[in-house]
């Protein structure tokens, strides 16, 4: 059996193969030409085939290089999740929970829970994933994360879920704007007004649960503009184009160009869940969840 070529040889030409050019893989590798031209001649001696084409004015992989690259770089991603894996266990993290979030539950429920976590689990290793409502059903049904904090309710056989909170939703408005001198803001006075949101591909969910809670009052919402981030959709509110709608806990973000006033009546709010999937019993998990609880338990309206 031919030996096997060594793995520092074979991430040369891994890295060349990207490159396609013998200077910017030398300084990429922090090698001289020379010491890269023999890495990849000794690599071709060893495996008895040629990998590269090359003339004076260019390099191209062989039909054989090809195969070749696309095989090892598989290879070593897997080697590379193998050391990930192995040091974890050498660091003493005995898990991986993968945690999605969106943008609702960045500024509080998720920063807390993390903390309270990372303290007590120390030994589990947390991934964060920003993902958008929607997206994170797919994520989770198709077990490439754990658990998410997402906009509620969600309702379906296969997943379990959490209600952390229910935040009460505020108008944001231009300095000086006319609703500021009511006593109180209510639907209705948003019926006549320019609203300004965010885009269907970041608020598509949080879109939905508003049109429903102004339809269930006859309202119909006047969408002037769309904003495909929120700096952008502040500052079209905060120059005078139009208002727009918030959570609770988002109203301390919001910088000193707008005002906010809370939208008087019991069904406007936002509910913010924890989901995971019914089948997904590991003790990262439960642990994960019992101490969202404690923090979600802060965030709930009282019991009347």
């Amino acid at each position: 059996m031919r030996n096997l070529p060594g793995l520092e040889n074979v991430q040369t030409f891994l890295a060349l193969a990207q490159e396609l050019n013998f200077r910017r893989t030398a300084d990429r590798l922090n090698l001289d030409q020379s010491a890269l031209t023999r890495r990849i001649q000794k690599l071709e001696q060893s495996l008895g085939f040629r990998l590269l084409e090359r003339t004076t004015r260019e390099v191209s992989l062989t039909q054989a290089g090809q195969q070749f690259y696309h095989d090892n770089a598989h290879l070593m991603r897997g080697y590379e999740e193998a050391v990930l894996s192995a040091r974890r266990i050498a660091e003493g993290k005995s898990g991986v929970l993968r945690v999605a979030y969106m943008a609702f539950a960045a500024t509080e429920l998720m920063p807390s829970a993390m903390t309270r976590f990372r303290h007590s689990h120390p030994h589990i290793d947390v991934k964060l994933q920003y993902i958008r409502t929607q997206g994170q059903k797919i994520a989770l049904a198709n077990g490439e994360v754990d658990i998410g904090y997402m906009i509620g309710p969600f309702d379906h056989p296969d997943f379990q879920t959490l209600q952390l909170s229910s935040e009460p939703l505020y108008v944001v408005t231009p300095r000086n704007h006319p609703l500021l001198l009511r006593p109180k803001v209510s639907p209705a006075d948003l019926a006549d007004q320019d609203i300004i949101l965010g885009d269907m591909r970041e608020w598509e969910e949080y879109r939905w649960r508003l049109n429903d809670m102004f339809s269930g009052e006859g309202i119909a919402l006047r969408v002037a503009l769309e904003a495909s981030n929120t700096l952008a959709l502040l500052g079209l509110v905060a120059a005078g184009l139009g208002v727009t709608i918030y959570p609770e806990s988002l109203i301390g973000f919001l910088g000193r160009n707008v005002e906010v006033r809370q939208i008087m009546h019991p069904g406007f709010r936002s509910k913010t869940i924890l989901a995971w999937k019914r089948s997904n019993r590991s003790p990262q998990v439960k642990a994960f969840v019992e101490v969202a609880k404690q923090v979600g338990s802060r965030h709930m309206p009282p019991s009347r």
